[in-house]
Formats: structure tokens, C-alpha cells, sequence
């Protein structure tokens, strides 16, 4: 009778802990860390602005629209591109970025040619920088890394510009960690190709997204993989799962089309059992791009990345030591049909050195472009009469109806097809 009760008295101990387990447990254990889910009251008010911005919009005489994929007022010809930041810390760079809008051209004022809309986590402390970006922050709600939030915060940012001005016709999404690495006059006649134009008048031409898509990484079946197996069909099979850049260029047409989906983002939007394989915001918009339009898009980003020795899924960060004029040279390269235009990612730390170099790498910039203008006059005199010059997604050279028009560059003339394909890029932004 007494070994029975010595062998009740531990078991009714253990039993009365349980409780206190329950309650003291999430204190003395770490947290880990559960993507949150996105509240009805949240997903309700995201979707009625959707709706709003994605509506079709009343079609206008073609005469005033000289670019053919731009919804464009007639008091205002010229299409913009709107900037779209999404932050949760401070935007230490907003000096840089002011001194890359205030570059301007006299007969181009880049203040017509550009809009500006931050979403930040409402969690972050966050000081208005002023200037250019002064009442430029747009309604935000939190966001969370490995988790649909920042998905949810980009289409908020792209359905609030696609509100605000109808002549937003390419929308670039940033981030705080992000510098420019061209004039905006660079990048913006990078965009909007000025031999291009009389193509779009006529309707000839349609200017793609630069939104990297790949399908052929080792990590795809575990992303794919990353809510449990099969939650992603029937919607998405996996030979249609795409991953890229969170960083992507769109037009408008395609920010719409965004904004419109509900069937994808059903799938997109469920919270993930794996973490360390859930990167939404890299899988939804390749994704969905690829299986509604991959021939309108580049697959390929204007955001430059460093990820050698990248560390928890964070790309490499620049530090003061390593800015430079021949730093940012290098991030401009690209064995891709366009110069990079940002990079990231960049510590906070970096801005004065950044400012100390921006005149230094302009220079050498206008310095090529006054030298292809010439080399490109010259070129023009060889090409034969009647000839059209107009982009493709693929690369920018001459072309023709008459494949047999298009000149020979090895035998008839001395200028390469890359000279010219850079001559096309560089010549418009002097």
C-alpha cells in the first residue's frame, strides 16, 4: 500500500506540470519562427483594391497614345515609370536616389517622367526622408520574411500606382538595400527605347517585363515542395513552377494581369512547412508571368544580385571598403541584351562613399555614349535606304521585312552587331 502511493505521488506531480509546461514553454524555449497567415479583414481590403486598379479602363483614340501598351492622358504625351519601394527599415539611401531624379536634361524634365510610392511595415520605425520622396508612402500592413506578406505588399504597391497616374507604364520594384547604377535619363531611354517608338505607335510592338524566370534550379522541387507535396496542384504542376528575382520591371499591361489573379494566389497564399525552402515573393510572379505571357517577358532582371557567399538565403553585402567607381562599373555589366540598371545589396554605411563617386562614374559614361553617337551616324550612312531599326526582346540590331537587306557587319562594314545593338542603347540618353 505505501510503494503504491510513492509511485502515484511522482505521476500526480508530472500531471500538475503539464499545464505550467504549456504556459511557461514558448518563454523558456526559443521561438521558432511561423510565417504569418494573412487575416480575412486584410485579404477583403487587398481585394477591393485589386479589383479597382485591374478594372478595364475606357479605350482611348490611338492618336494619343504614342506608346501602343501605355494608358496615357492626353495633357500628358510622355509615359513615367513609377519607383516602387518596399521597405522595412529606413531608406538611408534616399540622398542618392534624390540626386538620381534631379539629374535632369533642359529639354527633359525627369520630374514628368517619374512617380514615386513606398509601402512600409507600419512595425519599422521609419522617418519620412523628404524631398522627392515626401508623402510618397502608400497604406501598408506588416510583412514577414518566408511568408505571401511581401506578395501581398508588391501587388498593393503596384495596384496604388496603377490608381494614381494612368501614365505609369513601367513599374520597377525596389528595395532600401538597392542603389541606381545609371542616370535616370539612362534608364529610362533604356526602357523606352526611342527606336521603338514608331513601332508602338503603329501597334507593331509590344515593350516586355524584365522579370527573371528560371526553371532549372537545383532547389526547385524543394520550394515547389515547401507547403507539402501536391498542395500546389492542380493549379500549378510542377514543370510549370518558376523561381527568380524578388526585383522585376513591369508594364502596366502586366501589373494588371498581376492584379487580376485569384487562381494562383490561392496556392501562393497558403502559409509554408518548410521555411528555409519559402520564398513566395520569388516563386509567385515568375510563376504566373510564365504561364500567362513567357514570351512578353525578358526572363531576366535589371536588378543586379550578388550571391556569392551568400549567407541564410541574403545575397552578399557591399561595405564602404568596397565601393568604388570600378565596383559599380562591374555591376553594370551584363552578358544579357541590357546593362544592369540597380544593385543590391548595399549597407547602410555605404552612402557616403557612393556619394563621393557619383560624379566619378558619370564621366566615363557620357564620355562612351558621345563616341557611339558618332560611331552610330556613321553607321546609319552605310545601312541601305528604306531600312527600320527596332528592338526585340532578345537583342537590340537592325532588322528588316527583306531578311536580305540587313547588312553583312563581318564582310561590309567594320562595326560588329554588338557595337550597334550598344549604339541603339546609348546613343538616346545624350
Amino acid at each position: 500500500m505505501l510503494s503504491s502511493s510513492y509511485t502515484f505521488i511522482p505521476t500526480f506531480s508530472l500531471l500538475l506540470s503539464l499545464p505550467l509546461l504549456f504556459l511557461l514553454g514558448p518563454r523558456i524555449l526559443p521561438p521558432r519562427h511561423v510565417p504569418p497567415i494573412i487575416s480575412l479583414p486584410d485579404e477583403l481590403d487587398d481585394l477591393s483594391l485589386f479589383r479597382k486598379a485591374a478594372a478595364p479602363q475606357p479605350p482611348r483614340p490611338r492618336s494619343s497614345l504614342p506608346y501602343s501598351k501605355s494608358r496615357l492622358g492626353s495633357t500628358n504625351p510622355r509615359p513615367k515609370i513609377a519607383f516602387l519601394f518596399l521597405t522595412n527599415s529606413p531608406l538611408h539611401f534616399s540622398p542618392l536616389w534624390q540626386l538620381f531624379f534631379n539629374h535632369t536634361h533642359s529639354h527633359t524634365p525627369t520630374a514628368r517622367l517619374y512617380n514615386i510610392y513606398i509601402h512600409a511595415d507600419p512595425i519599422a520605425q521609419i522617418n519620412p526622408p523628404g524631398g522627392v520622396f515626401a508623402d510618397r508612402f502608400v497604406p501598408a500592413k506588416r510583412t514577414s520574411r518566408s511568408s505571401p506578406t511581401l506578395i501581398s505588399a508588391a501587388r498593393r504597391l503596384l495596384a496604388t500606382a496603377l490608381l494614381d497616374d494612368p501614365a505609369n507604364a513601367f513599374f520597377a520594384l525596389l528595395s532600401q538595400h538597392c542603389i541606381p547604377l545609371h542616370s535616370f535619363q539612362f534608364v529610362y531611354n533604356t526602357l523606352f527605347d526611342p527606336s521603338s517608338i514608331q513601332l508602338a505607335q503603329l501597334g507593331q510592338f509590344q515593350y516586355p517585363s524584365f522579370i527573371e524566370i528560371l526553371s532549372n534550379e537545383s532547389t526547385l522541387w524543394d520550394r515547389y515542395n515547401a507547403r507539402g507535396k501536391n498542395v500546389m496542384l492542380p493549379e500549378v504542376p510542377f514543370d510549370k513552377f518558376r523561381v527568380g528575382s524578388q526585383f522585376f520591371v513591369l508594364t502596366r499591361r502586366h501589373a494588371r494581369l498581376v492584379l487580376r489573379d485569384r487562381r494562383l494566389w490561392r496556392k501562393f497564399r497558403l502559409p509554408c512547412l518548410k521555411v528555409e525552402s519559402c520564398y513566395p515573393e520569388e516563386h509567385y510572379f515568375p510563376t504566373l508571368l510564365s504561364m500567362e505571357d513567357p514570351n512578353g517577358c525578358t526572363h531576366y532582371t535589371l536588378t543586379r544580385v550578388n550571391w556569392t557567399g551568400s549567407s541564410n538565403g541574403h545575397p552578399h553585402t557591399y561595405r564602404p571598403p568596397e565601393v568604388s567607381p570600378e565596383l559599380i562599373y562591374s555591376l553594370r555589366e551584363s552578358n544579357l541584351t541590357y546593362s544592369y540598371l540597380f544593385a543590391r545589396k548595399f549597407s547602410p554605411d555605404c552612402l557616403q562613399p557612393l556619394l563621393e563617386i557619383a560624379d566619378d562614374v558619370r564621366p566615363k559614361q557620357e564620355a562612351l555614349g558621345k563616341y557611339l553617337i558618332v560611331e552610330m551616324r556613321k553607321m546609319l550612312l552605310e545601312l541601305p535606304r528604306g531600312m527600320k531599326v527596332s528592338r526585340r526582346l532578345s537583342r537590340r540590331c537592325p532588322t528588316t521585312e527583306k531578311p536580305k537587306q540587313v547588312p553583312t557587319f563581318e564582310t561590309s562594314s567594320k562595326y560588329t552587331p554588338e557595337l550597334w545593338c550598344s549604339a541603339v542603347v546609348i546613343v538616346s540618353n545624350y
